[in-house]
């Protein structure tokens, strides 16, 4: 079995898209862009090739349908027909989703405490059923658990439309909020809320309403007018804070919302500063802020509120901030839950997660941690579903590529963890496989943390294929989860290995700066130098290594395939943000501004050349590329659909090789893909069914 021929009566020749040459100009640099025509949305000659592209797809992978669809049946063998969420306790209910069997969508249901009656409080498949794409954001119930509002986006830009329904009554109320980001938060009263709108050009979160449920006329409560922040809301679990929080890249300001009173004004914690990143969490009579103030890694302050200043232009000064959590060089502080009795930090050290209990009644002084200890070499451990605050059981989540998820309630009394649920995952045994952790060294002496998935028996130095992935940006980390897609290369003797390169924060906010802005190379260095390692000591066959990203991830695959295009049989693109610097360079692209940050400005001559140096779409070239499969979303809002277009284009204009290059685009999608567990998984088998018809070929020679 192997791909159509291009030259074979039943195939269609692989698309060359028209050239009308683009002169750009920049710092006395000029750039030529034969594809910009692409950017041209609707346009008959846009939509002509992305359709044209897809029939190519579809007469090349035609001859591993059957594969794909045994892949799909594999994945969804491996999810049961009626899987549930974990019930959590808010109030008096038990609230879960659950999905009827072979549905696309869950249900959303509750249960009162002490009963087995179940109220449907969202029939999310009814809601979805005349719908390609449906993406169901926020829910969030009124305070006396009446009214239920939901989010809903039908056509994956990412605009919400605010849905309410009455749960007394059982019926949904003709009344909605159109065109939000989701961000929602209801007010104490049961009728106030609050809301936040994008700008519907550039779709940064910029402005944030106060409303009331009925009513059509909304109060401009905070706009935010630095277009390198967003805005977004978040409401305490003590439930009388509601927090207005602006962010960038690089600094945050929080404002305070008294969810007891929502006609009051906010008021600033504490107002920005440039390079200060803080979070602020409401814990009753103080709050916990966690701020890289003086602290590269992050660290804990508690602010009482008795504190709070009515002169200021912020709430409280730093002159009222004490340090609870000093800094450490080898830790780095992410999150904080805090209850009535005891707060729970979670933080990263050797590039794994750390859930560590702590008493509030405790003395500073003699302030005693207790470390809740995991067993994998590598795994994820996380915060799960808490929604009281007056509670002496925390519930986390802990998995690892191996271990699928289970859910632990902490009694933090006894400092005893009991299993409430681990997952069922039919047609799967974790007992045959095994997770490991290895350390690979970069060219510059760095230590890159590799998370590796293999069945038991794997042996290294096998001629097994290897499948690598990658992020590496906006100090996201990637975290060794159980997947159940990947199994199905696993079993066919894969090694799966996550690659925790620089611009993660897996090792701490040094690791993301290292990989970020000026230093961003080291991302794709690290990537090339720990797929190197792998093969060198055994766990892929030096010509059937396989590598995927998504995003900037994408990124990461485009850049690497222009340095290395030799080291890998076929790379999957998924959503691939490759046209760097004209994307960059263009205000009027959504969500730009605010990334001058994590890239840099390249109206400023040093990041424009710097960037350029790497940017996958301006350095193409005439060389001999590896298979390559990029998969993109029409109505992406994060990554516009022409990029992966255009560079497609010109890869398949100057490669020199006889290798694949196939270019998918969803019409109905946006930059998450399909909607639906069930159409995720389709992808999955396409991205697979891919590698696996590149890899045939390798062993039929």
């Amino acid at each position: 079995m192997s791909f159509a021929s291009d030259n074979s009566p039943s195939a269609q020749k692989a698309p060359i898209a028209k050239k009308e040459n683009q002169i750009l100009k920049k710092h006395g640099d000029k750039r030529v862009d034969p594809y910009f025509w692409m950017n041209k949305r609707d346009s008959k000659d846009v939509l002509d090739y992305l359709n044209a592209e897809n029939k190519y797809y579809d007469t090349q992978m035609k001859p591993f349908d059957s594969l794909k669809t045994d892949l799909y049946n594999e994945i969804r063998g491996r999810m049961k027909d009626d899987e549930a969420s974990v019930p959590y306790k808010k109030g008096s209910y038990y609230y879960f989703t659950r999905f009827n069997k072979g549905a696309e969508y869950p249900l959303f249901a509750r249960k009162p405490i002490g009963s087995e009656s179940e109220e449907i409080l969202l029939d999310i498949p009814a809601l979805a059923k005349d719908e390609k794409f449906f993406q169901v954001g926020a829910m969030s119930l009124s305070p006396d658990h009446n009214i239920l509002a939901y989010a809903v986006d039908t056509v994956g830009r990412r605009f919400y439309d605010i849905h309410f329904r009455d749960l007394k009554n059982k019926k949904f109320i003709d009344y909605k909020i159109l065109a939000t980001t989701g961000s929602f938060a209801w007010a104490n009263d049961n009728k106030t809320f609050f809301f936040a709108k994008q700008d519907p050009k550039t779709l940064r979160a910029d402005k944030i309403y106060r409303g009331q449920l009925g009513s059509d006329k909304f109060e401009l409560v905070f706009e935010e007018k630095d277009e390198a922040f967003h805005v977004g809301l978040t409401k305490s679990l003590t439930l009388d804070t509601i927090l207005i929080n602006s962010s960038s890249t690089l600094a945050t300001e929080v404002q305070i919302l008294d969810a007891n009173e929502p006609q009051k004004a906010p008021r600033v914690f504490l107002k920005r500063e440039k390079k200060h990143e803080y979070s602020v969490t409401d814990a009753g009579d103080r709050y916990y802020v966690i701020s890289n103030w003086k602290a590269k890694n992050f660290q804990v302050f508690e602010v009482l509120k008795e504190k709070e200043s009515q002169k200021s232009p912020s709430a409280f000064d730093k002159k009222s901030w004490k340090v609870l959590i000093p800094h450490s060089t080898k830790i780095f502080v992410e999150d904080i839950y805090a209850f009535e009795k005891y707060f729970i930090l979670g933080q990263r050290q050797n590039a794994l997660t750390e859930l560590v209990v702590y008493k509030r009644t405790d003395k500073k002084s003699a302030m005693k941690k207790t470390p809740i200890r995991f067993k994998d070499e590598a795994y994820v451990a996380a915060f799960g579903a808490n929604a009281e605050y007056k509670t002496e059981v925390f519930r986390y989540e802990y998995e690892s590529l191996s271990q699928p998820p289970t859910t632990y309630d902490y009694d933090l009394k006894t400092n005893k963890s009991i299993i409430v649920h681990t997952k069922d995952v039919p047609n799967y045994n974790a007992a045959d496989y095994k997770t490991l952790r290895l350390f690979a060294t970069a060219r510059d002496g760095a230590k890159i943390p590799i998370s590796i998935l293999v069945k038991k028996d794997f042996k290294p130095k096998a001629k097994n294929p290897l499948f690598v992935y990658g992020y590496g940006s906006y100090g996201y980390s990637l975290d060794p989860s159980f997947d159940r897609t990947v199994i199905s290369l696993v079993d066919r003797d894969y090694a799966y290995a996550i690659l925790h390169i620089r611009g993660g924060s897996e090792k701490g906010r040094e690791w993301y700066e290292s990989g970020k802005l000026m230093k961003k190379k080291n991302t794709f260095n690290d990537f090339i130098d720990a797929t190197e390692f792998l093969v060198k000591k055994g766990y892929g066959q030096k010509n059937r290594v396989y590598a995927m990203g998504g995003s900037a991830g994408g990124l990461l695959m485009g850049t690497v395939l222009n340095m290395r295009p030799d080291l890998y049989n076929g790379v999957v693109a998924i959503v691939p943000f490759v046209d760097v610097v004209t994307t960059m360079l263009d205000d009027t692209i959504p969500l730009t501004t605010f990334e001058y940050d994590e890239w840099g400005n390249p109206n400023e001559a040093k990041y424009y050349k710097y960037m350029k140096s790497y940017s996958p779409y301006d350095n193409v070239k005439a060389k001999a590329y590896p298979n390559i499969f990029v998969a993109t979303g029409y109505h992406d809002s994060q990554v516009q659909y022409w990029e992966p277009a255009k560079w497609v284009a010109k890869l398949r204009e100057l490669n020199t090789s006889d290798k694949k290059i196939v270019f998918k685009t969803d019409m109905d999608a946006g930059h998450s893909g399909a909607t639906g567990r069930f159409k995720s998984i389709e992808e999955d088998a396409m991205y697979y069914s891919f590698f696996l018809a590149v890899d045939n070929l390798i062993n039929k020679k």
